[in-house]
């Protein structure tokens, strides 16, 4: 599964710091200057999960793959993006790809990074790019009422739905609310999908602190985090400066000092990135075998055919059954055939509804 995370902010907050500790198939530049990110940079990040470890452990297979999602380093808005400011339509545009924002916000002081939008403030940066968002959808908004307005004269029931549903979220941009606070249903949502807007998808922000606030955070990430709570939000507070340092170190023993000398367990990244794969409302299920041991990206909600799918479209239109062994009793009984022993391997059709963790393999026939 393609899906991706944005991770966007305003100049010079550490965007592209932590895109280059967050992936580890790309880099991007970091420099302490305005756009210094034009074109998106684009990371396939592995998803930290010790369930994939601990099976290996059980199995010993000949490799192990773990399951992955897409970081895109969007370069920093500003406050008239939505008019076109500081190459603000091509950023937005780049916004309006991905599935979900990482919105990285300074919690910091340092005078020898610049900064033009005054004092510290991490209200007011995120209200900056909030601004910009609502004011970008709100023009998509009123386009598309002004196409469909004459045509509720033909009285079609599901124009005037959509009509409704595009007024109301006309007003909640009007009041500088995003549209994912409106939570509107599926019927809802199809008068929406085709303007694809952005305050729709869903936000994690990340508290860039300095080092001295790295365990305990600072009064500016305490603001942030109140904030985020209000409207239902995450935050995952972290130094991106330090992330990168830990991901450059090779060893295993360098890594157990670093996280000893700054009192980590384990990095931030790890919370970050098993937080934005939650975000996007996605679930793992395992497969385990001899040859190897694979973690599998799903939406969480799927049944066993679509889930077969992500391996070959040929496992969906084929499906006969799905054996499947619940990942703790996995753990419990130590292997798929003391499992099949214990009546804890179940036979499944193609209703069944994926659990997080499970480990399956899928009968077909093509």
């Amino acid at each position: 599964m393609a899906l991706q995370a944005g991770i966007v902010g305003l100049p010079n907050v550490g965007k592209s710091t932590l895109f280059n500790a967050v992936s580890n198939s790309a880099k991007a530049q970091a420099s302490n200057y305005r756009f210094c990110t034009i074109e998106p940079n684009v990371g396939q990040v592995d998803v930290p999960d010790e369930r994939m470890a601990k099976l290996a452990e059980l199995v010993q297979p000949n490799r192990t793959v773990p399951t992955s999602i897409e970081f895109v380093d969007i370069a920093g808005l500003v406050k008239g993006a939505s008019k076109g400011e500081g190459l603000g339509n091509k950023f937005l545009a780049n916004i309006r790809e991905v599935d979900a924002i990482v919105h990285v916000i300074r919690c910091f002081e340092d005078e020898n990074i610049l900064r033009e939008e005054g004092d510290i403030n991490p209200i007011s940066d995120k209200e900056i790019i909030d601004t910009e968002l609502q004011l970008k959808d709100l023009d998509s908004v009123e386009k598309k009422i002004a196409r469909i307005e004459k045509q509720v004269k033909t009285g079609d029931a599901k124009v005037k739905r959509a009509l409704e549903v595009l007024q109301r979220c006309k007003q909640h941009l009007y009041e500088g609310k995003n549209i994912r606070g409106m939570q509107l249903d599926a019927e809802d949502k199809e008068a929406t999908a085709d303007i694809f807007l952005l305050t729709e998808k869903p936000v994690l922000y990340v508290a860039n602190v300095d080092e001295a606030a790295l365990l305990t955070g600072n009064k500016y990430s305490d603001a942030l985090v109140k904030a985020a709570t209000d409207e239902g939000a995450q935050v995952i507070v972290m130094n991106n400066s330090i992330e990168a340092q830990i991901t450059e170190l090779e060893s295993a023993e360098d890594k157990e000092l670093f996280f000893s000398e700054y009192g980590l367990t384990e990095p931030g990244l790890n919370r970050l990135i098993r937080s934005t794969y939650k975000l996007l409302n996605l679930i793992t299920y395992f497969t385990a075998g001899v040859q190897e041991v694979r973690a599998w990206t799903i939406q969480a909600g799927w049944k066993a055919p679509q889930a077969a799918s992500v391996i070959h479209t040929d496992f969906e239109k084929g499906f006969i059954k799905a054996e499947v062994i619940a990942y703790k009793d996995y753990i419990q009984h130590k292997s798929e055939a003391a499992c099949r022993e214990s009546g804890k391997l179940r036979i499944e059709g193609k209703e069944y509804v994926v659990s997080d963790g499970d480990v399956m393999h899928f009968r077909f026939n093509v």
